[in-house]
């Protein structure tokens, strides 16, 4: 199985692109918080770094390979993914608002995922009722995140499951 990992700041404000590697130490990917503009950096800033989120994932070449993004419509809010390598988007919602830690669903053409939340320990990426990833953030004075893909995973892009971990999971809503 597959393991990656990498880092982030404590403070959700702080926006540095960041290497994942694999376990041997190998560059996979990179990614960071982006901002079309300085208004809408702005405007997020005072509304504590949490309105106008977005992540890019990229290739070794510095190419954009991965995009999600929070979208807040008529007071429901739900991220947008969309794979620029197999052209696909995905729609990730909340399931079971009235939990105190909701659930959430990855939509996608042929795939449903449900990531069960956990606050405390690793977060399951589930489908078909089987495990296919999963991600963790310790705290060592900063997060040290992990990542793993199950082979029986029917997407093995650490892409995206960083891209939509990093939305719904690191910063959230």
């Amino acid at each position: 199985m597959p393991t990656y990992h990498y880092t982030q700041p404590l403070e959700i404000e702080i926006t540095p692109k960041t290497t994942v590697y694999k376990e041997d130490g190998k560059e996979i990917c990179t990614f960071q918080r982006y901002y079309s503009n300085k208004l809408k950096w702005f405007l997020d800033r005072a509304m504590e770094y949490r309105y106008f989120l977005r992540y890019d994932i990229y290739d070794l070449n510095d190419q954009v390979i991965f995009t999600c993004k929070k979208v807040s419509k008529k007071g429901r809010v739900f991220f947008q993914a969309f794979d620029y390598e197999t052209k696909e988007h995905f729609t990730i919602t909340y399931d079971k608002w009235k939990e105190l830690v909701a659930d959430l669903l990855i939509l996608g053409k042929d795939l449903n995922i449900v990531i069960e939340k956990e606050l405390e320990d690793w977060t399951s990426y589930v489908w078909e009722g089987k495990e296919i990833a999963r991600w963790r953030a310790r705290v060592e004075g900063e997060f040290l995140i992990e990542l793993e893909i199950h082979e029986e995973s029917p997407i093995q892009n650490p892409a995206f499951f960083v891209a939509i971990s990093q939305c719904a999971l690191y910063i959230g809503s």
